[in-house]
């Protein structure tokens, strides 16, 4: 079994050879790796077991895909139940967990997993339209294909519907019915729906320019921030004041810049201390009294472009 150490050192080398921009690896969080290729963006974050990830750093994970306009997805090695088989999808806390032969099949060879593991077995989603064409090319009805599958007339109803998943032994049992593929291939590379984010309740200075906040618990960054009435402004990630020396300010602007160049949000600095200029590093700075001063976002945006340019 690997470390997670060797995981994640693997997924980088394979996600770089096939042209993706990846993040340095940050195995502290609620995500280890951000990765974009195009507009694709991967939120990854890995386990030797997938049951260690905790209901609050998925939920952290869950509202930074949102924000970013990512896929996050869960790599790892085993959970309670014993090593993760390859092509098979787990949830955890609704995010779906893989191992790396899995995602590798991904990548490489646009293989992607049909089966999902849940509670009581193994399942997968049913193409409904197929199973409509063939049974009205048969002529057959509800119940007669139903009686065939060993199912009742009602869960036929759901399957051609979408409505639930149908276990692995009745999906084959179709599919020799019908002689054709009838179960649904889930893309985990593609951006997932876009879900309501739930902002922080407090106003600050950023809220009152029409941003949405969310401060971070487990992230490189304390806050990401972004506009609520249109998706056309890149996201802002910051670090905000909270009594750090310069030092500290300079080590913490690298993994801001990285995550920013493959996320395409804005890093910032938000803090207090008048001796720092208008940028550490190249993270441009503003200061707690410019932030409250500004009247709307553009006035924001263009200060930060100014000293991003100087």
């Amino acid at each position: 079994m690997l470390s997670r150490s060797q995981l994640l050192q693997n997924i980088k080398k394979l996600l770089i050879s096939q042209g993706f921009k990846t993040s340095d690896i940050y195995d502290q969080g609620s995500f280890d790796i951000v990765a974009r290729k195009n507009l694709q963006i991967l939120l990854l974050k890995t386990f030797q077991n997938i049951d260690s990830i905790n209901e609050q750093n998925a939920y952290e994970m869950k509202q930074l895909a949102n924000i970013f306009l990512a896929s996050p997805i869960i790599i790892g090695e085993k959970s309670r139940n014993g090593l993760l088989e390859e092509g098979v999808i787990y949830e955890r806390y609704e995010i779906p967990s893989i191992g790396f032969e899995t995602l590798k099949n991904m990548i490489l060879y646009g293989e992607y997993p049909e089966i999902l593991a849940d509670r009581g077995g193994y399942f997968v989603k049913i193409d409904g339209n197929v199973i409509k064409q063939y049974r009205e090319e048969y002529s057959m009805s509800l119940k007669d294909l139903a009686s065939l599958a060993h199912v009742s007339r009602a869960t036929m109803y759901k399957y051609e519907n979408g409505i639930v998943r149908a276990n692995t032994e009745t999906a084959m049992i179709l599919e020799e019915i019908l002689n054709t593929k009838i179960t649904v291939d889930i893309d985990l590379l593609t951006q997932p729906q876009k879900e309501d984010i739930t902002y922080s309740d407090d106003v600050n200075d950023l809220s009152k320019l029409g941003y949405g906040v969310i401060s971070t618990n487990k992230s490189p960054f304390d806050a990401v921030a972004k506009m609520k009435s249109s998706d056309k402004h890149s996201p802002l990630i910051t670090n905000v004041e909270k009594n750090r020396s310069e030092k500290t300010l300079k080590r913490m602007a690298i993994p801001l810049k990285d995550l920013s160049m493959v996320t395409t949000s804005e890093p910032i600095f938000i803090i207090n201390n008048d001796k720092i200029k208008e940028s550490i590093g190249t993270v441009p700075v503003i200061k707690s009294w410019e932030l409250k001063e500004f009247e709307n976002s553009e006035e924001l945006l263009k200060i930060i472009k100014e000293r991003k340019e100087n």
